[in-house]
C-alpha cells in the first residue's frame, strides 16, 4: 500500500506557487454528475463530442494476489464472447506450534485419552460468487508436489503459477452454491456451520497424517516435530475446480479456512468426537511455525471466442488477469483554449443476451490511465483527476506521490452504472471524468497522451515502486462487451461541455 505523503505546515512561497500551479484547473466546479453542469445553451454554454481511436489487447501478464486476498475458485464452461476460465487454488495448512500434537500431551493424567481418528475434513471459507449459480461446481483436492511451493513462503505468487500436483484424488465434492448459507451440522451433532466449502478427504491419507503427531510418532515418522519435516511429509493441497459456470471466491486467511481433524477422546471412560485444526498461517512471529504458501492459478482459454479477434464496432473489457482496449483522442491536440465544464468519456455495453449478461456480469469498475510515448513509453496515472483533493505527480518527478492513494469515484468515475439503451434494453455503462486534465491540455498545451481502460485487479507502475496498489475488483470479477469509436449504436466517445474565452 502507498502512503500519502504529507504536506508540512509551513508551505514556502515556492511551494503555493506549484500549489496554485496543480491546481490552475479549478474552472470546473462540478463535483458530482452532469445535473451540476450549466445548461447546454450554445450561447454562452456549448458541448462538443470528438471521436476516439480504439484498438482491443489482451495482457499477456499475469496478476499477482496477496495471501490475505479473496481467492477464486471454480470454472467458466460457457460464455459464447470471452471463453472458458478455470480458477484453482492452492495452498498450506499448518499447525499453530511445533512440536504439534492433537489434543493434550497430559491426557492420560487428566483422565482423558486419544481412541482413534474419526475424518479430516477440508474446509475453505466461502466470501461470494459470480456467475450462473444453478450449475454445481465440481471439486477435487490432490497434494501439492513441488518443492518450490513448499519452501517459497515470502513470496507473492502470479495468477499464472500453477505448481505440480500429484496422486489420486483425496476427496471430491459437486459445490451447490446456493446451498452453501445453510447450516451443517459437525460429526459431534453441537457444533455447526455455514458459508464454507467443506471436503472429506481421503481416510487413508486422512490415518496418514493422523498418525505422525508428535505424541504417537517417533524418529522420521514424526512430521510434527518441526516446520521443515513437515513440509516435506505434506508440501500443500491442490483444489481443482471443473464443471459449472461460475467463480466461488474463498478467503485462505480467515480461520474458517482449515484441515479439522476430528478425532474420538475418552474421557473418563466415555468417548466423544472432537477435533482439532490445522489452518493458513499468516504470522512470520518465531514463535509459530512459518508462514503458509498460498497461489491462485486463473487459466483463461479464449481462442476462437469472440474476444480473441472482436468484430468492428466492438470491444471487450474482462477483468484482470484479463484484456484492456488502447485509446487515443486526436481532436484534443487541436482543441482551442476554453474554460472545460465537463469532459467525459463514455463507455456502453453491447447487450447480448439479457440473462448471460446478467449472470456474468460487467466488471464492478474500470480504470483509465495514461502512455508516456514522450519518455520511455510507460504507462502512469492520469493527471489531476483521480482524486481531486490530493496533490500528486504522474510523472515523480517532484516531491508529490505519483498517486493519489486512492481513487475519487465519486468524481472521477469507473464504476458500473445501469441505463436505458434507444432501443429499451436495459445495459451497464461507465464515464471517466477527465476534464481537469483536459483543460491543462487545451490551455497548457501539455502532450495528448495515448489511453488505457481495463478493468484491473490493482494497479502496478513498476517505473516507480515494486509493489502493487490493490483496486476495487475481485480477481476474474466481470466482463463487458463495449462499442468502440465506429459503433454506431454504442459509440466509445468524449463529451466535452465549454464555454468560450
Amino acid at each position: 500500500m502507498l502512503q500519502k505523503r504529507i504536506l508540512s505546515i509551513g508551505l514556502t512561497a515556492i511551494s503555493l506557487f506549484a500549489l496554485f500551479n496543480w491546481n490552475c484547473t479549478k474552472l470546473d466546479t462540478t463535483r458530482i454528475g452532469a445535473d451540476l453542469l450549466p445548461a447546454v445553451d450554445n450561447v454562452t454554454t456549448f458541448d462538443t463530442v470528438l471521436n476516439v481511436n480504439s484498438t482491443q489487447g489482451i495482457f499477456l501478464d499475469s496478476t499477482y494476489i496477496n495471501k490475505s486476498e479473496d481467492y477464486a475458485l471454480g470454472s467458466i464452461t460457457f460464455d459464447p464472447l470471452f471463453g472458458l476460465t478455470t480458477a484453482n487454488t492452492f495452498m498450506q495448512l499448518k499447525p499453530p506450534f511445533f512440536p504439534y500434537y492433537f489434543g493434550n500431551p497430559k491426557d492420560t493424567i487428566s483422565g482423558y485419552s486419544t481412541v482413534g481418528l474419526d475424518s479430516i475434513v477440508l474446509c475453505l471459507k466461502y466470501k461470494g460468487f459470480w456467475g450462473d449459480s444453478a450449475l454445481p461446481i465440481h471439486l477435487d483436492v490432490r497434494e501439492v508436489n513441488e518443492a518450490f511451493f513448499r519452501d517459497s513462503v515470502n513470496f507473492e505468487n502470479s495468477t499464472a503459477y500453477q505448481p505440480a500436483y500429484m496422486g489420486t484424488s483425496l476427496g471430491t465434492k459437486d459445490i451447490d452454491v446456493r446451498r452453501l448459507g445453510d447450516y451443517i451440522k459437525f460429526t459431534n451433532r453441537r457444533d455447526s456451520v455455514n458459508y464454507q466449502i467443506r471436503i472429506k478427504l481421503n481416510q487413508a491419507w486422512a490415518a496418514q497424517l493422523f498418525g505422525r503427531d508428535s505424541i504417537q510418532a517417533n524418529g522420521a515418522n514424526n512430521a510434527f516435530y518441526s516446520d521443515s519435516l513437515y513440509r516435506r511429509f505434506y508440501n500443500g493441497l491442490a483444489v481443482l475446480a471443473s464443471g459449472g459456470n461460475g467463480l466461488m471466491y474463498v478467503n485462505l486467511a480467515d480461520t474458517a479456512t482449515k484441515l479439522e481433524v476430528h478425532y474420538r477422546r475418552k474421557n473418563q471412560g466415555v468417548v466423544d468426537t472432537v477435533y482439532s485444526s490445522l489452518r493458513f498461517n499468516t504470522s512470520t512471529l518465531a514463535s509459530s511455525s512459518a508462514p503458509s504458501n498460498g497461489t491462485n492459478n486463473i487459466i483463461r482459454t479464449s481462442s476462437g471466442y469472440p474476444v480473441s479477434n472482436p468484430a468492428p464496432g466492438e470491444h471487450y473489457l474482462q477483468t484482470a488477469p484479463g484484456t484492456y482496449v488502447n485509446l487515443s483522442v486526436p481532436g484534443l491536440s487541436t482543441l482551442s483554449n476554453r474554460i472545460i465544464h465537463r469532459a467525459e468519456l463514455i463507455l456502453e455495453q453491447i447487450p447480448t443476451d439479457p440473462v448471460l449478461d446478467e449472470k456474468l456480469s460487467a466488471p464492478n469498475f474500470l480504470y483509465l490511465d495514461l502512455r508516456d510515448t514522450t519518455t520511455d513509453a510507460r504507462w502512469k496515472p492520469i493527471y489531476f483527476d483521480l482524486n481531486t483533493t490530493v496533490i500528486y505527480d504522474p510523472d515523480y518527478k517532484t516531491s508529490y506521490p505519483f498517486y493519489p492513494g486512492s481513487v475519487d469515484f465519486n468524481y472521477f468515475g469507473g464504476y458500473r452504472r445501469i441505463k436505458s439503451d434507444a432501443f429499451g434494453n436495459s445495459i451497464k455503462h461507465y464515464t471517466f471524468n477527465i476534464s481537469r486534465y483536459v483543460q491543462h491540455l487545451v490551455t497548457l498545451h501539455t502532450p495528448n497522451y495515448g489511453m488505457r481502460v481495463y478493468a484491473p485487479f490493482n494497479i502496478h507502475y513498476g517505473q516507480y515502486i515494486p509493489s502493487y496498489i490493490p483496486y476495487g475488483n475481485n480477481l476474474a470479477f466481470g466482463r463487458v462487451r463495449i462499442g468502440s469509436g465506429t459503433n454506431p449504436n454504442y459509440k466509445l466517445r468524449l463529451r466535452i461541455v465549454y464555454s468560450k474565452i
